[in-house]
């Protein structure tokens, strides 16, 4: 047993030295300035930096907008398979799975394809102003759409192990025995059970937009891992203290998270 801890703290050590040697290194290159010292000025001119804000901003609604859109989608879908067809829950799993096996490269390359198909065949119809919206840079819907497709499997697989939690068929004939609609049931006993996994959709659907950049580059726009890449031709120091700080972002709204789920469980629980 002594020699199994001693196993076990020995690979928890190499997988914390794998994430924080990088990490450590990267904050030294951001604060240590040759001939000037420890210096914080990375970031403090971060929030001052032309582009920031508002590739922040765009990045922060194309992922709400995402979040929205894949949970419509997704939670319905995967409680009416649940209830009804659980025969095809295979087939709706290949399928939600397919956007891990298609190439990034190549789920943009068929958008392109599109978005030149349109204008020129449609461009005598209603339907020519709605390609034209879909692109617009100040909220490209395009964008939404992609990370939509692209956000599927995880999605998938945190509501999929969440629904597997729970007794679905139960808690819906017991709301629809009270005289609850099937909207209501849906609303008010089942999605309640599924906090944690809509919690845990939603911060990987947010993670997947906010580090998202090969769609984005390749389509013309610059949410903020574009900005990112653009800014470090110039400013390696600004660039590398911009991903230090969204990775700790990121890790406060992960333990967030996780603190959240616990203590509904704890709730729920008792």
């Amino acid at each position: 047993m002594a020699r199994l801890n001693l196993w076990r703290w020995g690979v928890y050590g190499l997988a914390g030295l794998y994430f924080l040697v990088p990490l450590a290194a990267s904050i030294v290159f951001t604060v240590d300035v040759p001939g000037q010292g420890l210096t914080f000025d990375a970031y403090t001119q971060i929030f001052s930096t032309d582009g920031f804000v508002a590739s922040l901003l765009l990045s922060l609604e194309l992922a709400l907008a995402t979040i929205v859109v894949v949970l419509l989608l997704m939670v319905p879908a995967t409680v009416a398979l649940r209830l009804g067809s659980p025969r095809l829950r295979p087939v709706v799993e290949v399928v939600c799975q397919l956007p891990l096996v298609v190439p990034p490269i190549a789920l943009v390359a068929g958008i392109i394809t599109v978005l030149k198909w349109g204008p020129e065949h449609l461009s005598r119809t209603p339907l020519f102003q709605t390609f034209v919206a879909i692109q617009n840079p100040d909220f490209p819907v395009i964008l939404v759409l992609a990370y939509v497709v692209m956000a599927l499997p995880f999605v998938h697989r945190a509501l999929d192990a969440g629904l597997r939690a729970v007794d679905v068929r139960t808690l819906v004939e017991a709301a629809r025995s009270c005289g609850a609609s099937w909207p209501q049931a849906l609303v008010r006993a089942v999605l309640p059970n599924l906090r944690g996994a809509l919690l845990n959709s939603s911060f990987l659907t947010l993670a997947l937009v906010l580090g998202e950049f090969t769609v984005a580059q390749l389509l013309g726009f610059q949410p903020f891992a574009v900005w990112i890449v653009n800014v470090s031709g110039s400013q390696a120091q600004l660039s590398v203290a911009v991903s230090v700080l969204s990775l700790l972002v990121t890790w406060v709204l992960l333990l967030v998270l996780a603190g959240f789920g616990g203590r509904a469980r704890t709730t729920s629980r008792g």
